[in-house]
């Protein structure tokens, strides 16, 4: 990989990792396009989703560092227990993403090698591109988008979480399955979409990380990034996160007064694109 090409993948990372049409399917399906080049591969794709993840971490920071408080202080044990009440909104939001964080990472480990492997062929992509769009689709029309985040439950925290757990599979888009469930929900757009961004951060550090170990440092080239120079990595990481903080402030604007019809419109033509590249033979299903 040179380093213009990791500058692109950087930019397409930045670009789709918090818009509902799935960067990983993106990384797949660009990478592939690039001349001499192929499927970037799961673990290329969880590590520069740390770049993003970062943004997010940076972007959210006061929420966060109120939530850390509220749950230490909410806790029955520690030095700080019993310093926040156990109903206080931000402590009870600790609890929730760690609830929701536990689907992902429990499926992630018991479907890495399908995650590394089987999930990335093309027309499986391309076929949770366009369903998932029309769930979009139909859940934005349809949701009532009265309920903040302040009123949530943890039924709804499980079903968040399995919502996430969705993107496991490229195409799905980890924003985009989580978005969907909070508005079937009866969330509001912004509150479905800042809750997804929360609720990627333990799961998404967590893959960036184990990969970055597991696939780089020590090496695993069944997952291909073995074989990615790792100055490319960073390279394309360090481009991610910048792009990425500038995503997430114009998203969570665009949310507010806007409709996911773009890219519900978006991720079906890309996968009418994506199918008709496999049949003309510019693309290979499997990688």
């Amino acid at each position: 990989m040179t380093w213009w090409e990791a500058v692109i993948l950087g930019l397409v990372q930045g670009l789709t990792e918090f818009l509902p049409i799935s960067s990983s399917a993106h990384l797949r399906i660009v990478g592939e396009l690039l001349p001499g080049g192929g499927d970037p591969g799961a673990a290329f794709t969880a590590i520069t989703q740390i770049g993003t993840e970062t943004a997010v971490v940076i972007y959210f920071r006061r929420d966060i560092a109120r939530i850390i408080r509220a749950w230490f202080g909410a806790l029955p044990v520690g030095p700080w227990r019993g310093t926040v009440p156990r109903t206080d909104p931000d402590a009870r939001m600790g609890w929730f993403v760690i609830v929701g964080s536990v689907p992902i990472v429990v499926l992630g480990l018991l479907l890495e090698d399908a995650i590394d492997h089987a999930f990335r062929n093309l027309f499986l992509i391309a076929a949770t591109l366009a369903v998932f769009a029309v769930l979009l689709g139909w859940a934005d029309a349809t949701s009532r988008r009265t309920k903040t985040l302040d009123t949530m439950t943890w039924r709804d925290a499980v079903v968040f979480g399995l919502a996430q757990a969705l993107a496991l599979v490229p195409g799905v888009s980890r924003s985009g399955g989580t978005i969907t469930a909070g508005l079937l929900l009866g969330y509001t757009r912004e509150a479905a979409a800042r809750y997804a961004f929360l609720l990627a951060i333990p799961a998404v550090l967590g893959s960036g990380l184990y990969k970055l170990v597991g696939d780089v440092l020590l090496g695993d080239p069944a997952a291909g990034a073995a074989d990615v120079p790792g100055s490319a990595i960073l390279l394309a990481t360090l481009v991610a996160f910048a792009v990425g903080y500038v995503v997430i402030v114009w998203f969570l604007r665009f949310v507010s007064t806007r409709s996911y019809a773009v890219f519900v419109i978006y991720r079906l033509v890309l996968a009418a694109v994506v199918v008709g590249l496999v049949l003309a033979g510019v693309l290979q299903a499997v990688p």
